[in-house]
């Protein structure tokens, strides 16, 4: 099965050229210009990769985003017309792995897929069990619990616990966490591992306003309390 990816963008012209940069490069491409037939259709045929532009018509970008995240860790990422703050942290939270401005380059494009499909692919290795007070980290099972209850995180935020967990009381800084959960550091945004961390926090620790696992240390970056 060769990879497959689901682009829901009203606009023809920009879905069109979406679709031609993306099959340049080997891919199958579902298209959908609303969010209906575009859950309609993830349902149906899942796909390896989505890409979620935030105005569409009927459903936005953003309720598209979280009815597929709460059935599904595939990679996500949302296109905005614009860098607003807004519109992006509001992604990442609704639950998006990774986002793109328009105009879209195509080789920019291709970039963060293939990132994003190298790290659904690759294993994470690394240590058999990591414990941390009341948290514990299985990496080769993908395995999170809290007090022994198992915590659902999604790809990328479990690639970032076991980044940060691989090295405790190691400072990383934004734009290392970037290269080793991203994939990629020139182009990169911090706004991605803030708002990461900040989900991340939300299901990890008793007290997502008091952290005493992931910690920041400030002007520096994140690390996870040895």
């Amino acid at each position: 099965m060769g990879t497959r990816i689901l682009t829901v963008e009203d606009d023809e012209r920009i879905r069109t050229s979406v679709r031609l940069a993306l099959e340049d490069e080997g891919w199958e491409v579902d298209e959908a210009d609303n969010g209906e037939s575009a859950l309609e259709m993830f349902n149906r045929n899942p796909s390896d990769v989505v890409l979620i532009d935030i105005m569409l018509p009927g459903i936005d970008g953003f309720d598209v985003c979280r009815s597929i995240r709460r059935g599904s860790d595939v990679p996500i990422v949302m296109v905005t017309a614009r860098s607003d703050t807004h519109d992006v942290v509001a992604g990442l939270e609704a639950g998006a792995d990774d986002y793109l401005t328009k105009p879209i380059a195509p080789k920019e494009l291709s970039a963060r897929i293939r990132a994003l499909l190298r790290r659904v692919r690759t294993s994470e290795g690394g240590a058999a069990q990591m414990v941390f007070g009341d948290l514990e980290v299985i990496p080769e099972e993908g395995v999170v619990r809290k007090a022994g209850e198992p915590i659902h995180l999604t790809k990328t935020e479990f690639r970032l616990l076991v980044e940060l967990a691989s090295s405790p009381g190691r400072v990383f800084s934004r734009e290392v966490l970037l290269e080793r959960v991203w994939g990629y550091g020139y182009f990169g945004d911090g706004r991605l591992v803030d708002v990461h961390i900040r989900r991340l926090r939300t299901k990890i620790e008793t007290d997502a306003a008091d952290p005493q696992h992931v910690v920041t240390v400030r002007g520096l970056g994140y690390k996870i309390q040895a």
